[in-house]
């Protein structure tokens, strides 16, 4: 009797942990396509592409209308997915990352947590993290990676990226466009209402919904090979966007364009139960990149983490009818490449909460890779010509620090409703709710990156929980960007009359977010920008003074830009500094190859900017 409860004991061990078949618990697919927002396939959108392969997942499974990247670029999407944790949170919200940060104490990537239970887990092959993976998270990850490498019988996980709607493919020339025609008719695709109509906007737009159409039948080749190989009843297909995109305002914009994506999941036969609800309905509940490890981890019976932030939306223990009520996203946006920002958005019920945490960062800022499409650069020189209409100039001007759209009535988010007496109970809870989100977190990202690199990266959830106290009265100085001048004036004063370097730091982005309105507090900052409190608050004094035409800010960011011995606080300063060139009244800066030292000079963000500013590739200076 002793041996048998032993081998009871053993087995049930075993079969949680190594000795896994597919009959046991099911295989789960994610087929990403990279860069495609809902708007863009016309099972979402009816403006959209044909899917049919997709539609057919759809008539088998669920769709999910209310589905979201929680971030609107690649790496710091991929790294949501595959912690199911915030990037604020962790340390991993910034595109491309300045370093690989650790995960949290005692955390995994999903994929490793399915490994150890005794799924074979292979990757095709898009990986792109901003943290440090480990050596367990796939048995493979290649561009030959498939589940057909797994022992027999065993379940499986696997994930493949399509890469054929990515944004390179709008990368074409003026020559391409005028030769080679596109599937789809130019004169009939929708051109959104913040986007001039032309016949570039056009093209590039039917030659995106061409490449949806290539991507859906890559997508069904898959399929193909799951029913070839006996595999489709035994396996959930998750479907979904990597993030949203791709033509101007979308990819790398925390807006509905950049944030909402498309998700269909086929349901196996099979396993229906843990999918309780009616196959090839269609799902109003709010789901986003958090909620996609943990809903993995469920079907396939394993414990989620209680380091993840998200919640499974599909499984054994999950109510549909709870899931159907789930009615927020949170997004956030800060570095894309060279281009700096700091967007925090809440999507709530039909509302979508959007704010601009530097608002005078203007969405049309200078990011290299982005104008390379010819809609881009076709846009601004319409804009910077005078050819355009509020709407459509929007982009290539100062924000509010907060906004407010009615998706519903407005779903490509033009008419900003955050001054309208009818939305002002709206307007207040949203407010709120938003703030309660990045204090809670906290939210990293209120200090700048270059000091999360030397003080926080080496364990940033611990930095958040030792620095919650200080990152939310840096939001408190940030907040009172909402309130009138005459009310903020006075607490501004007394923030830049303090000794804490990183409060007197928002307390002059603030400044900025004002404008002309914060004239008055022109001669504190003065006083910053010819001291040496630190670099960084020498250029914020600077940039804030050079927006209201108080001061030529070249000598004061120049002098900042030689001391620094930071390529990542190089590469924020520089961002002010293009944005002093470009925008509004616009400055001259004599910026030469060797006005760095030589290990700045090897960040990538600084290249990126001296690219630009020289107009030439950049050459590393001599030593």
């Amino acid at each position: 009797m002793t041996r048998f409860i032993t081998f009871l004991v053993l087995t049930v061990v075993l079969c949680g942990t190594g000795c896994l078949h597919a009959a046991d618990r099911p295989n789960v697919v994610w087929l990403v396509s990279e860069d495609n927002s809902v708007h863009y396939l016309q099972h979402f959108d009816e403006h959209g592409a044909s899917t049919p392969r997709i539609e057919e997942l759809a008539d088998h499974g669920l769709t999910f209308d209310h589905a979201f990247s929680n971030a609107p670029v690649c790496s710091v999407a991929r790294t949501t997915l595959a912690t199911g944790c915030y990037g604020p949170r962790i340390g991993t919200q910034y595109h491309r990352r300045s370093v690989s940060v650790p995960l949290p104490d005692g955390m995994k990537m999903f994929p490793e947590y399915l490994r150890n239970a005794g799924y074979y887990t292979a990757n095709n092959n898009k990986t792109d993290y901003n943290a440090v993976s480990g050596k367990n998270v796939w048995d493979e990850s290649s561009r030959k990676a498939s589940w057909r490498k797994r022992k027999d019988g065993q379940p499986f996980f696997y994930m493949q990226s399509f890469p054929i709607c990515h944004e390179s493919s709008l990368h074409f020339s003026a020559k391409v466009m005028a030769s080679e025609k596109t599937k789809t008719d130019p004169d009939s695709v929708f051109v959104a209402p913040y986007h001039p109509d032309t016949p570039t906007f056009r093209y590039t737009n039917a030659r995106y919904r061409d490449r949806i159409m290539q991507m859906d039948r890559q997508i069904g080749s898959v399929v193909d090979a799951l029913t070839e190989d006996g595999l489709l009843e035994d396996t959930f297909i998750f479907y979904f966007g990597d993030h949203g995109g791709v033509l101007p305002r979308g990819k790398g914009y925390a807006c509905e364009a950049g944030l909402h994506v498309p998700l269909v999941v086929r349901v196996p036969a099979k396993w229906k139960h843990l999918a309780a609800a009616e196959l090839g309905s269609r799902r109003k509940g709010f789901v986003s990149f958090i909620d996609f490890g943990p809903t993995t981890l469920n079907l396939a019976g394993v414990k989620v983490p209680e380091q993840m932030d998200g919640r499974p939306f599909l499984g054994s223990g999950v109510s549909q009818k709870e899931v159907e009520i789930r009615d927020e996203a949170f997004g956030y946006a800060d570095r894309f490449d060279e281009k700096y920002d700091l967007v925090r958005t809440l999507r709530k019920g039909k509302f979508d909460y959007v704010r601009n945490y530097q608002p005078f960062n203007f969405d049309g800022l200078q990011n290299n890779y982005r104008y390379r499409m010819l809609a881009y650069t076709e846009w601004r020189k319409l804009y910077q010509e005078g050819k355009l209409n509020a709407q459509r100039s929007q982009f290539f001007e100062a924000r509010p620090a907060e906004q407010l759209f009615d998706v519903e009535a407005d779903p490509h988010e033009v008419n900003n409703l955050a001054t309208d007496p009818a939305y002002a109970e709206v307007l207040q809870d949203m407010r709120n709710r938003l703030t309660a989100r990045v204090k809670e977190l906290p939210d990293l990202s209120f200090y700048p990156e270059s000091h999360l690199v030397d003080a926080a990266f080496d364990n940033p959830v611990e930095f958040g929980r030792a620095n919650t106290a200080a990152i939310g009265r840096m939001v408190d100085i940030a907040n009172l960007q909402l309130l009138p001048y005459a009310e903020a004036e006075g607490e501004l004063k007394k923030v830049l009359g303090g000794l804490n370097r990183w409060e007197i730091y928002w307390a002059l982005v603030t400044c900025s977010s004002f404008g002309e309105q914060a004239t008055t507090l022109a001669p504190l900052a003065e006083k910053f920008a010819d001291q040496n409190l630190h670099v960084l608050v020498k250029v914020r004094a600077a940039e804030f003074l050079g927006l209201i035409g108080k001061r030529d800010p070249q000598a004061d960011i120049l002098s900042a830009l030689r001391k620094t011995s930071s390529g990542v606080e190089a590469g924020l300063m520089l961002n002010s500094l293009v944005l002093l060139k470009d925008a509004e009244p616009g400055y001259e800066f004599d910026v030469s190859e060797d006005l760095f030292r030589s290990d700045v000079a090897k960040n990538d963000t600084v290249k990126r900017r001296l690219e630009y500013l020289t107009g030439k590739p950049f050459r590393k200076p001599k030593k």
